[in-house]
């Protein structure tokens, strides 16, 4: 008997709502899932506090694991959670359509500047 892949498929809606909000609504959307998530004493989402308030963003169903491997792909400095900054950047690597397009408005910020400049 065959296996079945019972991959879960992510459907990628940040490239939407930045389409819809712009830049600035979007990291403003960012920092108030941020303020849902993060552990209000430390200032930091903790791997306890993303699993006490996950099923505010339907990730009620992750393992402990999966959760655990969420704080780590986004905890640069390794300190065990995440700061706002890092649960920015970690929404932007998550959508790679949003990577992309951010790529591309990185690119025009610096030929403007560049024109300004000269």
């Amino acid at each position: 008997m065959a296996s079945q892949n019972t991959q879960l498929h992510f459907q990628d809606s940040l490239p939407l709502m930045a389409n819809k909000l712009g830049g600035d609504g979007l990291i403003d959307e960012f920092c108030n899932g941020f303020n849902l998530l993060m552990d209000s004493s430390k200032g930091v989402i903790t791997f306890e506090s993303l699993k006490r308030n996950s099923s505010l963003f339907g990730l009620q169903d992750l393992s402990d694991e999966d959760l655990k491997n969420m704080i780590v792909e986004g905890d640069f400095d390794g300190d065990g959670a995440l700061s706002q900054l890092e649960f920015c950047v970690l929404m932007f690597r998550l959508s790679p359509e949003l990577m992309d397009g951010s790529k591309l408005w990185l690119e025009q910020m610096f030929q403007q500047e560049i024109k300004d400049f000269f």
